[in-house]
């Protein structure tokens, strides 16, 4: 009974490799067969998805100026990049690489051809406006109906009125909340792509950057320009971190009318209308409530931030409506950086590499050899679908530094093997059997290869996040393929060589099997006592003398030093005698 728990054991978890396998490719069946885009077509795809510098794409090159002609700074021309890089991943462009460039251009690349929508997101100049909130309420686009089913809020038909009635008296009058405005606010999907072209003189809906509430917002009171300065600071009294901003005169005006109106509705009780928004490219990134008049044009914005949001926070109000216009340089639809052809030559080099570990498993291993190029094939399946997955769910591209990662990946991938035969040929040479080798290999090779697994992965983590952008993509697919091989190490490799040991080929020590005994000098005795190797027919005692030479070689030092020691004594019983 004991004999067949181990196989059972091993095709149990064969088969739960084959579970895996299927779950995996379920996954992305989904994404190819269900789920769309919102251009219609499908979310994912059975090839990896290429990074700019395999498959090319679009190139637009911006000219910033501000409004006196005069350049501008290094930290407006970083923060303009960084909004820009905001809008683009808010698009759903994966592996776009926004730079600064000469001092006053931005240069944008991006993956395949640009659409017009995602054109003139980039293009637009950044647009930080100051709105009152005149209804604010949870992200919800449905309602429980009276048969308690979820039903989603119906969107606003055209025949709807739309004109505020009465006539508004100020910015932040509920007449701003039409029946329209309303029926939109409830209905909108505050995953959707933002739409930032409202007028400034309408209501705008937008959502928290979070996606936490979202708002109906009056006019705009105030636009970006208005700020002189916005830092992060703490609270003398309490602690708290804070954003302080600093108006010019005219905002100092004009803020301290706004507040005067906010701090009245605050006062009658009136929320939200006592809030007012901060507003980047259609997103709320903050809406506090007015506590206080303020006329000296110095508000401070606190709560639960920390020092980084807090900082976060500052940086996009003080930049976030840059005095800037941006002007298209050039917009070029751009072929693979570095090409087609070293694509084929990175993959020629996969294949050589891969050839070369397949000699060198046939010619060592023998028929091991196949064990380490099946579990390569394993793994070359699950990286494959994987990476199929990723880049549907995280917008993952592979890059050339990634195909060099899969490619590293292929020698590390075998040394995982060459330990654990290794091991199992040492136990062998002690004289054990085949099936107690393995499985006695495979506790000695485990540790061995849990050990130098984990280094590769922290190794690729600190790659990852110190180096270039330009090598994330290496590091990235180092450190997948670096899990995927323990992986497969376990769930593969052990379970065929504990199926293989019981088998008449393998178990039988067959000489192609690259289990041979005799071959690899199993010729103990016990530690350190040799069988005698001079009786016996001519052909048999080279074999031998050829074995116990291999298994000299595989002897520690202390063994070596018995031996000798064991081989003297007998020589000087020997002389003694005669």
């Amino acid at each position: 009974m004991a004999s067949t728990t181990p196989t059972r054991h091993a095709w149990r978890v064969l088969l739960g490799l084959l579970i895996v396998t299927a779950v995996l490719f379920g996954i992305n069946a989904l994404g190819v067969y269900v789920f769309k885009t919102d251009a219609g077509k499908p979310a994912s795809s059975w090839a990896p998805e290429l990074a700019l510098d395999l498959q090319g794409g679009t190139q637009i090159i911006l000219g910033a100026e501000s409004p006196d002609g005069a350049a501008p700074t290094e930290d407006q021309l970083n923060q303009a990049a960084a909004i820009i890089r905001q809008r683009v991943d808010a698009s759903g462009v994966a592996e776009a690489d926004i730079t600064t460039e000469g001092g006053r251009n931005i240069v944008v690349q991006i993956p395949g051809v640009a659409d017009q929508a995602t054109r003139d997101r980039i293009q637009a100049s950044a647009k930080l406006e100051l709105r009152p909130v005149i209804l604010a309420t949870d992200p919800a686009t449905s309602f429980a109906g009276e048969d308690g089913k979820e039903t989603p809020f119906p969107t606003p038909a055209e025949t709807m009125n739309d004109e505020p009635s009465p006539s508004p008296t100020d910015k932040s009058d509920p007449s701003w909340a039409t029946e329209k405005q309303i029926a939109a606010l409830q209905s909108y999907d505050c995953s959707a792509e933002v739409d930032a072209s409202s007028a400034e003189d309408k209501p705008l809906i937008a959502c928290e950057e979070n996606g936490s509430a979202k708002y109906l917002l009056g006019p705009v009171e105030l636009d970006g320009t208005v700020i002189d300065d916005a830092t992060a600071g703490r609270e003398q009294q309490s602690g708290r971190w804070t954003v302080n901003l600093e108006f010019d005169a005219k905002g100092t005006e004009i803020f301290g009318k706004v507040s005067q109106r906010l701090n009245a509705n605050r006062l009658a009780n009136q929320a939200p209308r006592d809030q007012f928004a901060f507003v980047l490219d259609g997103k709320v990134l903050s809406a506090p409530t007015m506590q206080a008049v303020i006329l000296n044009g110095k508000p401070s914005i606190s709560g639960n931030f920390t020092q980084e949001s807090a900082k976060a926070l500052a940086d996009q109000l003080r930049y976030g409506a840059l005095p800037l216009s941006f002007t298209v340089e050039s917009s070029d639809t751009i072929s693979a950086t570095l090409g087609s052809q070293q694509l084929q030559i990175g993959l020629i080099t996969g294949l050589i590499g891969l050839g070369l570990v397949a000699l060198y498993s046939l010619i060592t291993y023998r028929a091991l050899g196949w064990v380490i190029m099946a579990s390569i094939a394993v793994m070359g399946v699950l990286t494959y679908i994987i990476i199929a997955i990723l880049a549907w769910r995280m917008g993952f591209r592979l890059s050339l530094a990634g195909v060099a990662g899969l490619i590293v990946s292929i020698g590390f991938t075998a040394d995982s093997f060459i330990v654990y035969f290794e091991r199992i040929r040492d136990e062998l040479r002690d004289g054990k059997s085949i099936v107690a080798a393995v499985e006695d290999g495979w506790g000695r090779a485990k540790r061995t290869i849990y050990i130098s697994k984990s280094i590769n992965v922290l190794a690729a983590v600190v790659l990852y996040v110190l180096a270039d952008a330009t090598v994330k993509g290496f590091a990235f697919t180092l450190g997948l393929t670096t899990l995927i091989d323990v992986f497969i190490f376990v769930i593969f490799t052990h379970p065929v060589m504990q199926l293989l040991a019981r088998t008449r080929f393998f178990g039988g020590g067959h000489k192609l099997s690259g289990l041979d005994p005799e071959a690899l000098g199993a010729v103990y005795r016990g530690r350190a006592q040799f069988r005698d190797v001079r009786t016996g027919s001519s052909g048999r005692a080279a074999r031998n003398k050829g074995a116990r030479g291999e298994a000299e070689k595989r002897q520690t030092i202390a063994e070596r030093k018995r031996a000798e020691a064991l081989a003297g004594s007998k020589d000087a019983g020997k002389d003694s005698d005669a």
